[in-house]
């Protein structure tokens, strides 16, 4: 026996119960006489909110003093998951310095609307850079001895009603959209705790949904860890264990925790699911105790430092005329308060309490930059009064170049709401047209954590979206404006002209009750590009002060089979002047005709270092999953036998090279004939075809003589008969020899 199950089967069933509850807010339960530890575990992702007063999980009471990391929303725009890794390293040495066993991240929920008030702590819109980068955070904290809490799983994709709402989504939909960022992380990286999300999903309490927790995160996906409610997300706790809820957090007052007892005394629970959560809370517990380094010490300005060059590797420049690097020789006038006081995270349970931040006003200052300052707006609100906006028109024309740092204020996006509308504050907008009355060279900076509506944005000089930058964005910003780091994000999730244009406008934020998944597995540029609807900025999208040329694509093979790894590779070469990193993006296409996909779906990625001249070989491979739906019919991933392309591109919308390959499968979908099967079904089955083809072939032959029918017209009496059911042809023989041929059918399929 080994030492947790020994402790277990010493314990009482009310100490069992206890366990599976925390003791406040960020605390484990401790046993005193079994010397069973408490453990500490406090918000992330981009940062330690660690709380030694009073405390609280929205991001109300102060924490100490710590390094306030990009947020993901800027850090899935590096498309690096080097970076990743490396940010997640030093995330999990700060744990260690300050006695935390768990930091609780990433966040990987798919950005849907670019409404959700928390998309800022979000990755993405697609699931597969969204996967990669958890994955890579959480090897870096991991590595360091310090647990995950991957979240919020799953559905949790707007704030409003969160707590109550029901998500409507398709089987299909789940599985390719919402579920794959989980599952790369779940079985990539390990993540020592899953937190499930405070919804529902199709009726039911994600706390409580065995089919989410135990079917397909233990059974499908082998998950070995412990599941961690977020807090406050549990409803009838003794439904929520036995579908594989093994923590609930915070405490609630012993309440539950005297329901499991109850379940179990009264045999509505056996004891031996109690036991199975306990066991996997304490190996949460001891892998905290056991892996604790007391001797690590966190240099909070060497972690400064590193979180402003995370930020150079984040931002994305969106316009350039050419205006961008600027000349030191040229006076710079900065103009918005988010140059003097950036905003630089979001607001909630993430919201960190940064030892320093360094605004781009403080850096230039440093630098001795020539630059001058106006206020114009106010960071905090949708205020300007005219007193600061004639100064600031004033500060822009005695300058070379304005540089107008916009965004959205803190209080227009934070956890526990959502946003109303894409737009930036009005005085922005109006400050931004007035300036370019007066000032030909306007650059504007982004402070945001989701997309914005630019109604100017092709009459500016350049555009730099930072995003929420951390607590070093204002060196990051200095940097890139002046041409100290070449700017090389990319973004990780599409710039609609307009929230109408948005595949979620029918639907989101629901009725009240529920909220209807309705635009299916068409998210983002999923949507966007299979619709051919225009956009601001696409998905991927991202400028350089260089540029880079791409070619000989190769192929390892011309087909592939269901086992086969297929390398894709080719060469990328700055032809600039100036070092950079490309972000190279691999699409795959489906040219089989399948119904309802997508016109392509991001499959593989790779940032690579050039310096001018320079040309490199980028390699990235793919397997039949890359190429896959998932079949609901099959219940699996399902890539149909025919042509599938290989996509290169800088962006979604800006593909260079392309390549075709043949794909084999061995599946087979399933067919159960009945009345209501169509011709088309049984021609397209090898099975089945040949009867159905001798059947029709009296009628194909009349409509082949027919005089007078164009070709057009066959094609479409074709189509006609294709679509007709079995249960059409009791018209020209008896209902028992039609059931005789159904017979006969499903016989050859069981062959």
């Amino acid at each position: 026996m080994d030492r947790i199950k020994e402790l277990i089967s010493k314990m009482t069933l009310e100490e069992k119960a206890s366990l599976c509850s925390g003791a406040d807010n960020w605390h484990t339960k401790e046993i005193k006489r079994l010397n069973i530890p408490s453990v500490m575990m406090v918000d992330g992702p981009h940062g330690l909110r660690k709380q030694e007063g009073e405390t609280d999980h929205l991001g109300l009471n102060e924490s100490v003093k710590a390094v306030c990391f990009p947020a993901a929303c800027a850090t899935a725009s590096s498309f690096d998951v080097d970076l990743m890794e490396r940010m997640g390293e030093t995330l999990g040495a700060e744990c260690q310095a300050a006695n935390v066993s768990m930091l609780l991240g990433p966040a990987v929920n798919i950005k849907r609307s670019p409404l959700c008030g928390r998309n800022f702590e979000y990755l993405s819109e697609d699931p597969y850079l969204a996967g990669r980068m958890a994955s890579a955070y959480i090897r870096g904290v991991q590595s360091q001895g310090v647990g995950t809490s991957i979240k919020h799983f799953a559905l949790n994709n707007q704030e409003t009603l969160r707590m109550t709402i029901s998500s409507e989504v398709s089987e299909r939909a789940l599985r390719e959209i919402y579920l794959p960022a989980f599952e790369e992380a779940v079985k990539e990286s390990a993540p020592r705790t899953v937190m499930c999300s405070y919804n529902k999903i199709n009726g039911e309490y994600a706390s409580e949904n065995r089919y989410l927790l135990t079917d397909i995160l233990r059974k499908e996906w082998g998950y070995k860890g412990c599941v961690v409610s977020d807090w406050g997300a549990v409803s009838d706790r003794v439904k929520g264990l036995k579908a594989g809820l093994d923590l609930e957090m915070p405490y609630s007052g012993g309440y539950n925790d005297r329901q499991i007892v109850t379940a179990v005394q009264e045999g509505r629970i056996d004891e031996a699911v109690l036991d199975e959560a306990v066991e996997r809370v304490l190996n949460v517990v001891f892998a905290g105790e056991e892996q604790h380094r007391p001797e690590v010490i966190s240099d909070k300005e060497t972690d400064h430092k590193k979180a402003a060059d995370i930020e150079t590797e984040c931002a994305v420049l969106l316009e350039n005329n050419g205006i961008l690097p600027l000349n030191t020789d040229r006076k710079v006038a900065y103009i918005g308060e988010f140059a003097e006081k950036p905003r630089y995270q979001g607001g909630g349970s993430s919201h960190i309490n940064p030892f320093r931040v360094v605004s781009a006003l403080d850096a230039a200052g440093e630098k001795g930059r020539s630059v001058t300052y106006a206020k114009g707006f106010s960071m905090e609100n949708d205020a300007m009064t005219e007193q600061e906006l004639e100064k600031a028109l004033r500060t822009a024309a005695e300058a070379d170049v304005a540089v107008i740092f916009a965004g959205l204020p803190e209080i227009f996006e934070s956890e526990g709401y959502d946003r109303t509308s894409m737009k930036l504050p009005q005085c922005q907008d109006r400050l931004i047209e007035e300036v370019l009355k007066v000032q030909p060279n306007v650059v504007v900076v982004l402070h945001n954590g989701s997309p914005v509506e630019l109604p100017w944005a092709d009459r500016v000089s350049a555009i730099l979206e930072m995003y929420l930058g951390g607590q070093g964005v204002g060196e990051a910003c200095d940097q890139l404006l002046f041409g100290e780091a070449n700017p090389s994000g990319r973004l990780a999730e599409t710039f609609p002209y307009r929230l109408e244009d948005n595949p979620s406008y029918l639907h989101f934020p629901g009725n009240g009750k529920r909220v209807l998944y309705g635009e299916d597995i068409f998210v983002g540029y999923r949507y966007y590009d299979t619709k051919k609807v225009p956009v601001r900025y696409a998905f991927g999208h991202g400028l350089s002060y260089t540029e880079f040329a791409y070619g000989d694509l190769t192929l390892s093979s011309a087909q592939m089979t269901d086992e086969d790894i297929l390398t894709v590779s080719l060469k990328v070469k700055n032809t600039g002047q100036t070092e950079g990193k490309e972000v190279v993006q691999l699409y795959v296409a489906d040219l089989c005709g399948t119904p309802e996909r997508p016109v392509k779906e991001l499959k593989g990625f790779a940032k690579v270092h050039l310096l001018p001249g320079e040309e490199k070989t980028v390699s990235m491979e793919i397997s039949a999953r890359d190429l896959s739906y998932y079949e609901e019919r099959l219940g699996d991933w399902y890539a149909p036998s025919g042509t599938y392309r290989i996509l290169i591109g800088h962006a979604s919308d800006d593909i260079r090279l392309h390549a075709d390959i043949v794909f084999k499968t061995k599946k087979k979908l399933p067919l159960r004939v009945d009345f209501t099967t169509t011709f088309g079904e049984l021609l397209d089955h090898t099975k089945t075809a040949p009867v159905i083809t001798e059947l029709l072939a009296p009628l194909a032959a009349a409509a082949a003589s027919a005089e007078g029918m164009s070709d057009e017209y066959k094609k479409l009496g074709e189509q006609v008969i294709r679509e007709m059911p079995l249960k059409s042809l009791m018209g020209q023989m008896p209902g028992e020899q039609v059931e005789q041929l159904i017979g006969q059918l499903n016989c050859l399929l069981a062959q």
